[in-house]
């Protein structure tokens, strides 16, 4: 590759574009290792999302042609991400080519930097269409996504950097220290929220009931046990709760794992008289634009969707992210979330409103975690997150807020099953004193807010859902919870609570008020 044609790829940057101080000093610390370790070095650099990695990178590719006689090779797994690094290489002066279906490669002498989406770059490659002899660099955006290895025996005597928000393997048989000699670990999040390049996320989570789903080949939950679980109207209900208490009139992005869902949730809202619409992969680019465009215009506007925002996708006006789906990703995680983190005008803080135990199972969004351990020991790192039943064995089930003010008189509802059951078995007792001392307490709780035996009857009919959770976490201390076991205690405990009420609600009422009901 001549000279003159490396001249002539950079152009004098017609941008405005400055680097803030963080990625001046990436760049110098990825530039060090260009002129230190072997030309077929892997390099994995970390940036959170919203911290700017495009432009790092861009600015990478801008001097690496200006001081090197080779050419750069950047590679993305969606086709938006393909569009997106060419406008930010063109905005840094960088001339560059998409290597995309429809692209003639006649010209590619003229190129000195292309841009490529991986399964295109495999065919073309495959095909000998594309001259990458004379690629020194190549840079893989979403690097954890694995679909890229497949493509490093072309580039054996080049110098790979892959970059990502986080370093942890799409496929958990494919750790990406196999792949990448070394990692440098860039901004925190909290650094980039201090110093207001990130808004702050406040978490609203709720404590759920997820041991129904199901784990996948690819080591996330199922679409078809998200959807079992996500689409009932129970689970419908508390998604539209919990937007009215915390986003109504805001701005805000929906997750859900599964196009149906989407599709309830869509339903759901818009007979709630909400502003919404749907998106998912099969949308065209002509209604995806639209959608978009009318999501990006519209103050309130509510869009709920299935998996292919999460990247390639900035939106400052988001107020709210919904985690209406739970996922054992961590890359996914951060990923839906930054959705909402860049800052606008007078943006520094954004909701997040988690329905998956996400927070419980990752920590919080921008934890200081340790990606270099991360990295190097990706399976200690997964080993050691909680499973769906440790997660809700913690737990303490809190009544609605519409339930709990039927329970007005009562100064506390909860009743710990597990610490009961502890207590009886220290004390030599059976296990069946645990439900007999629950139906009793239960039975106080309706009688304290009733006048008599008919109020107090209605009231425990209330209690289902607290029955289910209570006979759950018994079943777990017993170790004993077949589907039919646990229908037959839940119907066993509502018929003994109603008969005690009925037995001992005079008893019970002059116990508590120091007087008999009146008749």
């Amino acid at each position: 590759m001549s000279e003159t044609l490396i001249a002539n790829a950079i152009v004098e940057r017609k941008t405005d574009k400055e680097l803030y101080s963080y990625q001046k000093g990436a760049i110098d610390q990825i530039f060090d290792k260009f002129e230190t370790a072997p030309d077929d070095y892997h390099l994995l650099y970390q940036l959170p999302t919203g911290g700017g990695k495009t432009v790092i990178f861009s600015e990478i590719v801008r001097q690496y042609l200006k001081h090197h006689n080779k050419k750069v090779l950047i590679m993305t797994h969606r086709i938006e991400l393909c569009k997106q690094t060419s406008t930010m290489l063109t905005s840094f002066g960088v001339t560059n080519k998409v290597v995309d279906s429809k692209a003639n490669l006649d010209d590619q002498e003229e190129y000195s930097c292309f841009v490529a989406m991986v399964e295109t770059l495999n065919n073309r490659l495959q095909d000998d269409k594309l001259d990458i002899s004379d690629v020194g660099l190549v840079i893989i955006d979403e690097a954890h996504y694995n679909s890229f290895t497949k493509l490093f025996k072309f580039f054996e005597k080049s110098f790979v950097l892959g970059v990502t928000a986080t370093p942890l393997s799409s496929n958990k048989d494919l750790p990406m220290k196999d792949n990448y000699d070394e990692l440098i670990v860039g901004e925190t999040i909290e650094s980039l929220i201090e110093n207001e390049f990130l808004a702050r996320a406040e978490f609203y989570s709720y404590n759920m009931g997820l041991t129904s789903l199901e784990v996948g080949s690819n080591g996330d939950y199922t679409v078809k046990s998200s959807e079992d679980l996500y689409n009932n109207s129970q689970m419908l209900s508390k998604l539209l709760e919990a937007y009215e208490k915390h986003s109504k009139g805001k701005k805000t992005l929906i997750f859900n794992n599964g196009i149906n869902t989407s599709l309830h949730v869509y339903e759901t809202f818009r007979a709630a008289g909400y502003p919404i619409a749907h998106l998912d992969n099969t949308a065209t680019k002509k209604q995806r634009k639209t959608i978009l465009k009318w999501f990006n215009m519209t103050p309130n506007a509510i869009l709920t969707s299935v998996s292919i925002l999460t990247t390639g996708f900035d939106e400052p006006t988001i107020d709210t992210i919904i985690l209406n789906r739970a996922t054992k990703s961590l890359t996914l995680y951060y990923q839906m979330i930054g959705r909402g983190s860049r800052i606008l005008n007078n943006k520094s803080t954004f909701s997040v409103i988690d329905l998956g135990n996400n927070f419980h199972r990752f920590g919080p969004w921008g934890a200081d975690l340790d990606w270099q351990t991360i990295f190097k020991s990706p399976n200690f790192y997964a080993d050691r997150l909680l499973s769906d039943e440790e997660l809700e064995s913690n737990f303490k089930w809190e009544m609605p807020e519409e339930l709990r003010a039927e329970f007005a008189n009562s100064e506390e509802v909860y009743f710990d099953i597990k610490e009961t059951y502890v207590d009886s078995i220290k004390n030599g007792e059976t296990s069946k004193v645990v439900l007999e001392r629950s139906i009793a307490q239960h039975a106080r709780i309706c009688v304290e807010n009733s006048e008599d035996v008919y109020d107090a009857l209605a009231l425990s009919k209330m209690l289902g859902p607290d029955i289910d959770d209570r006979i759950q976490r018994y079943a777990k201390c017993i170790s004993k919870s077949t589907y039919n076991f646990l229908k037959w205690l839940t119907d066993d405990y509502h018929k003994k609570l109603s008969t005690h009420l009925r037995q001992n609600f005079d008893t019970i009422y002059e116990d508590i008020h120091g007087r008999p009901p009146e008749e």
